[in-house]
């Protein structure tokens, strides 16, 4: 039990020097973020599994409030409607279930956001090559080389190790950064 912990912990440690190296990246994610819900667009989340939590996690810190109470930023996780997804995936199959949305919901100055750690799930690829054919800008957290993500999306926030729970840790991490910096940007 002591092992897992502290080897938990030590791999932890790790993905957060990989993320610490990441904060241009940052920065110029939130800035993405910044323009768009400046500019009457929304940030539009995705993934599957944790990434699927994740990004309604995210949704919800936006749509909500992340530290301060303020008006109500507009950010959807394409994850969220269970009847959506299985209508799609039954009657298109599940690599659309989010491709579908993306061209029913996106708009103008609307941010695509792809959450995967393998950066290769198919849905996920689908989708950004939608939101790229619309126009719109894309955003990967990605973890292990990227994948086919990494080629697709404007700008990709990756954290290069294998081990799937880190990851999810560091996208979390740099998701709730965001968020703060979108706050206080916005509420000048």
């Amino acid at each position: 039990m002591e092992t897992i912990i502290k080897n938990s912990l030590e791999k932890h440690l790790q993905a957060f020097k990989l993320l610490e190296g990441s904060q241009e990246k940052i920065k110029e994610i939130a800035k993405l973020f910044i323009f768009s819900l400046r500019n009457s667009g929304k940030i539009i989340f995705m993934g599957n599994g944790g990434s699927a939590a994740d990004a309604e996690h995210l949704a919800a810190e936006l749509v909500g409030r992340f530290k301060k109470n303020r008006k109500a930023y507009a950010a959807i996780s394409l994850s969220s409607n269970i009847c959506i997804m299985t209508a799609i995936g039954n009657d298109y199959g599940f690599d659309e279930i989010f491709s579908r949305q993306v061209e029913a919901l996106a708009r103008k100055n609307d941010l695509v956001v792809a959450i995967s750690t393998s950066g290769g799930s198919q849905n996920v690829i689908k989708a950004i090559s939608r939101a790229k054919e619309l126009g719109l800008k894309t955003v990967g957290f990605l973890g292990k080389s990227g994948g086919k993500l990494k080629g697709l999306v404007d700008l990709s926030l990756l954290i290069s190790t294998e081990d799937t729970p880190r990851i999810q840790e560091m996208h979390i991490l740099a998701g709730h950064i965001i968020c703060e910096v979108v706050e206080e940007e916005l509420s000048r």
